[in-house]
């Protein structure tokens, strides 16, 4: 199983490198690039597609939960690389597909999977953590966890939400990543949302 992730992560990461001269095309374009992020079960997915819905953009879905359902093993550390390398991979694809114009609504991003990393193994991988620095997006939006924790298999912290909320913010601050702060109910963090775009420099 362990080779068979490695040998997942390989293709993956190759789809990547293949993938990225589109990527640097759409970036000399206008396609603005939102994040939504922060702490397990604070409503990232929800307002990830009541945003993308609004807005008529892109969506790009968050590729663990697929990942994990099918891996048929505790994950490993190395699994969160071949996760990160998919969800780069899936990004790109999308963006391609977009024509690299528009609106491009992510579920997540890479910051996550470095939080993650570090939280369970007390470290990330540099490649994860480069793409972190590096890769460009226009907006973070933080998802504040102001509502009732929704058990799932897969979700790991019902009880220390609020300082995750605050490693993420910590996070991005310490990255000089630009973001707004979302609470409040679907349909408040959509119009909330929505204002903090139309923020954006064109």
């Amino acid at each position: 199983m362990f080779a068979e992730s490695v040998s997942f992560a390989y293709r993956t990461a190759v789809r990547v490198v293949n993938a990225a001269r589109l990527v640097m095309e759409s970036y000399s374009r206008r396609m603005r690039r939102i994040v939504i992020t922060g702490p397990e079960s604070s409503g990232k997915t929800t307002l990830a597609l009541g945003l993308a819905r609004r807005s008529g953009g892109a969506y790009v879905p968050e590729v663990a939960r697929e990942y994990l359902e099918k891996l048929g093993r505790p994950y490993t550390e190395q699994d969160l690389l071949a996760i990160a390398q998919a969800q780069i991979q899936k990004e790109n694809e999308i963006v391609h597909e977009a024509g690299g114009n528009g609106l491009l609504i992510c579920d997540t991003d890479l910051i996550t999977i470095r939080i993650w990393s570090e939280e369970k193994y007390g470290h990330c991988d540099p490649w994860i953590i480069e793409q972190t620095e590096r890769r460009p997006y226009d907006l973070w939006l933080l998802c504040t966890p102001d509502m009732p924790w929704e058990p799932d298999p897969l979700r790991e912290n019902p009880h220390d939400r609020d300082r995750l909320f605050d490693v993420y913010e910590r996070m991005l601050c310490a990255l000089g990543k630009r973001y707004g702060v979302m609470s409040g109910d679907r349909d408040t963090r959509i119009h909330q949302s929505a204002n903090a775009i139309s923020d954006l420099t064109i």
